[in-house]
């Protein structure tokens, strides 16, 4: 079975008034390329060829002429409209005929990850969904057996260990590192581990989303649904080390720092962070004259060197 992917770049970016005002927050640059290409980064390191992009109305034609239809990426980007926020776990219901049959990957559209062997985690946990036997010395489950075998998982989450929990979705640990509550934004948290926005899930995420009750802010919330897998011991929650980086950059100060993250990296190493060309063509999407095509689009800019040098060495 096939795993699509969402990015959810909807809002009102409120939290980034004025430059919001006018402009999708997930339009906004990161140093030197859209907010919007980290997320997509990741779903194209995970494998995944077809992307939903989600987004407001009077913002959806800006993706569109941004990233067109993923053709000269080597995939295939939809685009559909979410007329008014109702909570992350909506993009499951606005998305169901995207969806089809597959399991789904969620992405928010300011979240940004970087660190080694990233690639092998978002591998880890399609295969989780399709009755993986993989041990993963970072796993926490809700499972209880004590024996090698995972049967069939519904769903994979993430933890990261972060200094102010009480500004995300946060995951509990018994002494034994299994899960055992999730909650959304808590003042009193139980532990620091905040669940980033990546989300993998088989197909009944639609049905769950359909069934959850909307919390007193009237939204479908996405601990609602990892609630349900818990409770059902479907629900894998693995952990991102410290060698691993989660930027969230839904404010000013978070897109700045995610900027100078992303610069200091690209200046010291040379690689490119979220470079979609140079992953497309290492993953043979598209071909090396694509590659040099766009390359010339891109001229004028440092991108675009870089991707002639990546031609170039080819």
């Amino acid at each position: 079975m096939a795993t699509k992917g969402i990015i959810l770049a909807g809002g009102s970016g409120t939290r980034l008034y004025p430059m919001t005002k006018g402009v999708s927050k997930q339009l906004l640059p990161i140093y030197d390329k859209p907010m919007i290409y980290y997320p997509l980064s990741v779903l194209m390191l995970a494998d995944i060829k077809e992307v939903l992009i989600i987004s407001n109305p009077e913002f959806i034609e800006n993706y569109k002429v941004l990233l067109g239809d993923g053709s000269k990426l080597g995939i295939t980007i939809s685009y559909i409209i979410q007329d008014k926020p109702k909570g992350l776990a909506d993009a499951f219901i606005v998305g169901e005929e995207f969806i089809g049959k597959d399991n789904v990957c969620l992405i928010l559209g300011d979240n940004i990850f970087y660190g080694k062997g990233f690639s092998g985690i978002l591998k880890s946990a399609q295969n989780h969904l399709l009755n993986s036997n993989q041990n993963n010395e970072h796993l926490f489950s809700t499972l209880k057996e004590n024996n090698d075998e995972i049967k069939k998982m519904s769903a994979v989450i993430y933890a990261y260990y972060v200094k102010n929990p009480t500004e995300f979705g946060v995951v509990e640990f018994d002494n034994n590192g299994y899960a055992i509550s999730i909650e959304e934004k808590p003042q009193s948290p139980k532990s620091h581990f905040a669940i980033p926005g990546l989300y993998f899930y088989d197909n009944s995420v639609i049905e769950v989303a359909k069934n959850v009750t909307p919390s007193p802010r009237g939204e479908i919330e996405i601990s609602s649904v990892n609630e349900y897998y818990l409770k059902e011991n479907k629900l894998i929650v693995e952990l991102m080390g410290r060698g691993f980086a989660w930027l969230d950059t839904g404010t000013s100060d978070g897109m700045l720092e995610a900027s100078n993250f992303v610069r200091s990296i690209q200046k010291r190493q040379g690689y490119y962070i979220a470079c979609l060309e140079e992953i497309a063509f290492i993953k043979g999407y598209i071909s090396k004259e694509d590659l040099l095509e766009r390359s010339k689009e891109l001229k004028n800019t440092d991108y675009g060197q870089y991707l002639l040098d990546l031609y170039n060495e080819a």
